[in-house]
């Protein structure tokens, strides 16, 4: 196969490279969504590409990079955001996700799109990387797991029961992010966070993980998702599980991976190339 940085893939007359649009249902509201499969007959192993808070970065890069590397990659949009109907939360979220993964599982969508459908991955970035682990530890079909910048909303739900100022900075931060959401308020997304607490923190999935891929960046110069407190404390709590195939990084960059979207790409084909 040719390097997926360098060369497109040869064309497959029989079964081309497409790129259809796909919506699946989640509490009776359709979520749109991208789906980028690869040449050839397939099936194809699916990854799952998350978005974080509010979903200015799509992860498209990556998308594309993942199906050069014969992975088909899928990229939608959460309830209540982007013009997609219903109201947004951090459970909705979750929900959304779950339903996209049970969607997946469809014979005639997968045959349709010569998908394998059986040991999907999940691959979020800050919101979408706690989702993404939420999710796989609730879903042992999930075959591979990897956050980008993970947001622990279990510690911030701490950080604001025990400071109120800090709760404050929470509150006007998501409020300044609401632009292409409907139906919340930075008021109600820290009060949910609060709500869920300890439920929420990522050092807890770590049983449900021991046994699967799980892989880990963090970033190191990222006011959104300091390192200290969203990737430090989670990795050594994996490792002390442990879960046995963790994967951990530590890049010098900001939230976004502005200057380090071809170190990201590379480190997640690697990652996934070593998957069982």
């Amino acid at each position: 196969m040719p390097d997926p940085f360098a060369a497109d893939p040869p064309r497959d007359p029989d079964f081309p490279a497409t790129t259809p649009a796909l919506t699946f249902d989640s509490g009776g509201v359709p979520l749109h969504g991208v789906l980028h499969v690869p040449a050839g007959r397939g099936p194809h192993p699916v990854v799952v590409l998350l978005h974080g808070f509010p979903g200015n970065e799509r992860n498209f890069d990556l998308a594309q990079v993942l199906r050069r590397a014969g992975y088909a990659s899928l990229v939608f949009h959460y309830r209540g955001s982007w013009g997609v109907g219903g109201s947004w939360s951090w459970g909705h979220v979750l929900e959304d996700t779950a339903a996209v993964v049970a969607g997946l599982r469809d014979e005639g969508l997968a045959a349709a799109h010569r998908l394998d459908p059986r040991r999907p991955v999940l691959i979020g970035h800050s919101l979408g990387g706690f989702a993404a682990l939420m999710t796989a530890a609730a879903e042992p079909s999930v075959a591979a797991v990897a956050s980008v910048a993970g947001f622990d909303f279990g510690t911030v739900a701490a950080l604001c029961r025990a400071d109120p100022g800090v709760r404050a900075g929470y509150v006007e931060a998501f409020a300044g992010e609401l632009g292409p959401l409907r139906g919340t308020s930075g008021e109600a997304l820290v009060g949910e966070m609060e709500a869920a607490g300890d439920s929420w923190r990522l050092a807890g999935f770590a049983p449900l993980l021991a046994d699967r891929p799980v892989l880990l960046i963090g970033t190191g110069l990222d006011a959104v998702t300091p390192y200290d407190v969203h990737h430090e404390p989670v990795v050594a709590a994996y490792r002390a599980q442990p879960v046995e195939h963790l994967e951990h990084h530590l890049f010098p960059t900001d939230h976004a991976l502005s200057d380090h979207r071809v170190t990201l790409a590379r480190t997640i084909v690697d990652f996934l190339a070593r998957c069982p």
